[in-house]
């Protein structure tokens, strides 16, 4: 299972590993992860064939609920935090406030960041942040009408 913590101790494990192995290829994506659906779990194991650790950025409950709107999030951040560390293909699951993971990604640059098809480079708020220390993103492309809103839809 994989381990909650906060972005300061996730920052600190990874400077330890990143010292103690010269290979290490940390690896980060960040959602809401509201319903997990089979897009998100494809999506999380492609992130981690590209390396060794998959740090996965969750957006806290406040920040769901100014992008997704006032009836999000469906599931609460520590539910969905547990839920995500109890998939084997991730390392590490902390949570940040922010709208979007840029300050997450300056703290632990990570070597690859790993977001969803429906973005493109040119539209990608972390992408300035990640070419600016270096990482590469990669775009795991998405399943046809499948979204956590679309689950959502049918339900209503």
């Amino acid at each position: 299972m994989a381990e909650i913590v906060s972005i300061e101790d996730l920052k600190n494990k990874i400077e330890f590993l990143r010292s103690t192995k010269l290979d290490l290829k940390v690896v980060a994506t960040n959602g809401c992860f509201d319903i997990l659906h089979i897009g998100h779990i494809r999506s999380l194991q492609k992130a981690k064939s590209l390396g060794n650790i998959l740090v996965v950025g969750l957006n806290s409950d406040a920040s769901v609920k100014k992008l997704k709107g006032k009836d999000r999030p469906i599931n609460n951040e520590k539910d969905r935090a547990e839920i995500l560390a109890a998939l084997s293909c991730i390392d590490y699951v902390s949570i940040f406030n922010e709208d979007t993971a840029e300050k997450f990604l300056e703290i632990l640059k990570p070597n690859i960041y790993v977001k969803g098809g429906e973005y493109s480079v040119d539209i990608l708020p972390e992408a300035k942040v990640v070419k600016k220390y270096g990482g590469e993103i990669f775009l795991v492309p998405m399943l046809p009408d499948l979204s956590t809103t679309k689950i959502i839809e049918k339900l209503t």
